[in-house]
């Protein structure tokens, strides 16, 4: 039989606060009031998976209001969001009339260049690659649920598709979506030590399909 490993993503729940802000690793809380949405998440994963969340409590909080506070989760900090540095807390307008010069760098490359003390997306791709291969072995054939962060899944995606960093700007990981990425132990490309098989991206919270992912 071919072991397959189902790995099963969610985006945190909204942040609470002005929607404009760059949060990328700022520590802030996320909004859990919307039961229903919760409820069909739920409903869609596994049971018996391994939980993982990341350092940041909106991760965290997202997986007690779909799982329970008594679910027990690894935190991986490699699966936590992109870091911007000094930008973090600030708006795009208020990066550019702050700082122009770095604002207009920054935006040359964006998927290559860091903010300042910060990291950039390539970076991203680069830690989340190594965190899901390291957690892949460990928990080769099960299931994995994954609570992080609009970076991170979409790296992931990325890494599932082997896409540029600037290609994968085009994949969109919205709040409280869910994602399934399987890894396979032998694809159509034989003799490569298995590979990816993209089951869903970004599915809507509600959305209940007619059997399981």
């Amino acid at each position: 039989m071919t072991l397959s490993t189902r790995w099963w993503w969610i985006r945190h729940a909204p942040v609470v606060g002005p929607a404009d802000r760059i949060h990328g690793q700022a520590d802030v809380a996320c909004d859990t009031s919307d039961a229903e949405a919760f409820a069909a998440l739920g409903r869609l994963l596994p049971a018996g998976g391994v939980y993982v969340v990341t350092p940041l409590r909106r991760t965290r909080q997202t997986l007690d209001a779909v799982a329970g506070a008594t679910v027990s989760a690894a935190i991986e900090a490699d699966f936590a969001e992109q870091s911007f540095g000094a930008w973090q807390g600030l708006t795009w307008a208020g990066i550019q009339a702050q700082d122009p010069d770095a604002y207009r760098s920054f935006w040359i490359d964006p998927t290559r260049t860091a903010p300042p003390g910060g990291e950039s997306f390539a970076d991203l791709m680069a830690r989340t690659r190594r965190a899901v291969e390291r957690l892949g072995r460990d928990h080769a054939g099960r299931d994995i649920v994954v609570v992080a962060h609009g970076g991170t899944i979409r790296a992931a995606v990325a890494m599932a598709l082997d896409l540029s960093p600037e290609a994968a700007m085009a994949i969109v990981i919205d709040n409280l979506s869910l994602t399934r990425l399987d890894h396979v132990g032998e694809t159509l490309l034989q003799g490569r030590g298995g590979g990816w098989r993209v089951s869903g991206v970004n599915f809507p919270c509600r959305w209940i399909p007619a059997k399981p992912l």
